[in-house]
């Protein structure tokens, strides 16, 4: 026949007399490697069907697989069922396993699990079957995505936990299960949705991290750290002012949270907005008016502001509260020597002198209980001491600075 083929396309076709004959040959030809193929298909899924009833889950397999990857072949129903019964069979054996407590994979179970749903997903896709009871099937399956999630968060495997999660919440948009409003009413979706923020997060991957966000934050018992993934996640991409907007958030919700005061105020003291910090460190102190930390950022604040004195007053504060605090007296001994700085030492000379004889013993504690930080108490103490006419203590200083 291919020979009878070649002859005739190679004749002369004068007139187009043998057009028809070529075209009548090649529909043939086409009809015939297409029944040919038909043909061993039906006997390949027939075989797979047979190696399926005997539970023969894998021989049916490698029958059905290399099927499906013929692009001509993917929206052919039957092979798609005859694969969602493997993995079915797959799935129940491993569920068997697991139940008469005998040798199983977890990670291999919930991957069935989760390849059975994909299956049946697409499988709905293509079919107009029984939808209802094929949902409800399904249905009970599907928290095995969610607990597959959980098992590998508990392994600390980020991306298969990640992976998991998605499909859990990509149910919520898949047809199959829109009897069961999983956007609205399944409980544990924002617990996905948090888990997938959590291991994008932990995969320092900002896309990843910020996918599900608006899903994670439904998740009111973890909303803060959500949060504070979020806030990370801005940072990583560089997006300053959704960084700061994440931050004013999570300070405005959760203002006693240790991640979202001490960065959102750096942000302000960095760009020297000073009003904005205090702003800041006020909102937190009517929340919780003796945190140290809430006191002590005003009190850094103030100083920087030059409002010397509230800020010692608040300095003075904090050492009332903690005493084994350095910084508050490094504070207070700054704000008295700026004290100093300010005053005309011609005509105020008395008071000029009174400002350093405050500033010297709260200086000389910070430098007790941080000696390493010479390079802060060492200039300090040096004015003092020169201002205050102490040779010994000058030279020791002045002997330490020049080391």
């Amino acid at each position: 026949m291919i020979t009878f083929g070649f002859s005739i396309m190679t004749k002369k076709c004068e007139g187009n007399v043998w057009l028809p004959m070529v075209i009548i040959f090649l529909i043939f030809h086409f009809l015939f490697l297409t029944s040919s193929t038909a043909v061993a298909q039906r006997k390949e899924l027939s075989q797979a069907r047979t190696f399926i009833k005997n539970k023969k889950f894998d021989d049916a397999e490698k029958l059905i697989a290399p099927l499906l990857k013929d692009s001509a072949n993917r929206k052919n129903s039957r092979l798609w069922e005859a694969l969602y019964d493997i993995v079915h069979g797959k799935y129940a054996q491993a569920n068997e396993r697991l139940y008469l407590k005998q040798k199983q994979d977890t990670a291999a179970f919930f991957a069935l699990a989760r390849r059975m749903v994909s299956v049946a997903e697409t499988l709905d896709s293509l079919t107009d079957h029984d939808r209802k009871s094929n949902s409800a099937e399904q249905h009970v399956h599907c928290v095995n995505l969610f607990n597959g999630g959980i098992y590998f968060v508990r392994k600390a495997k980020w991306k298969e936990a990640y992976d998991y999660m998605e499909s859990y919440i990509d149910c919520a948009r898949q047809p199959l299960f829109e009897a069961y409003h999983y956007d609205s009413l399944d409980q544990r979706m924002p617990q996905a949705g948090y888990w997938a923020t959590y291991s994008g997060y932990r995969l320092h991957d900002p896309v990843l991290t910020l996918r599900h966000r608006e899903l994670a934050l439904r998740d009111s018992s973890k909303a803060d750290f959500t949060l504070q993934f979020i806030a990370e996640a801005r940072l990583w991409l560089k997006d300053n002012e959704l960084y700061l907007q994440t931050l004013q958030e999570g300070f405005r919700r959760y203002p006693l949270f240790p991640y979202f005061f001490p960065r959102l105020f750096d942000v302000y003291t960095s760009r020297g907005e000073y009003d904005r910090a205090l702003a800041v460190a006020d909102s937190a102190l009517a929340v919780s008016d003796s945190s140290q930390l809430f006191l002590f950022a005003k009190s850094t604040t103030l100083l920087a502001m030059g409002r010397y004195a509230e800020s010692i007053k608040i300095g003075e504060k904090i050492i009332e509260l903690n005493d084994s605090m350095p910084e508050p007296y490094f504070n207070v001994g700054t704000a008295y020597i700026n004290i100093a700085d300010r005053l005309d030492t011609r005509r105020e000379r008395k008071l000029v002198k009174q400002a350093y004889q405050k500033a010297q013993p709260f200086m000389e504690h910070y430098r007790a209980l941080r000696p390493d930080e010479k390079q802060k108490w060492g200039p300090a103490l040096y004015r003092i001491y020169l201002n205050l006419n102490m040779g010994k203590q000058f030279d020791e200083i002045d002997r330490l600075l020049k080391q």
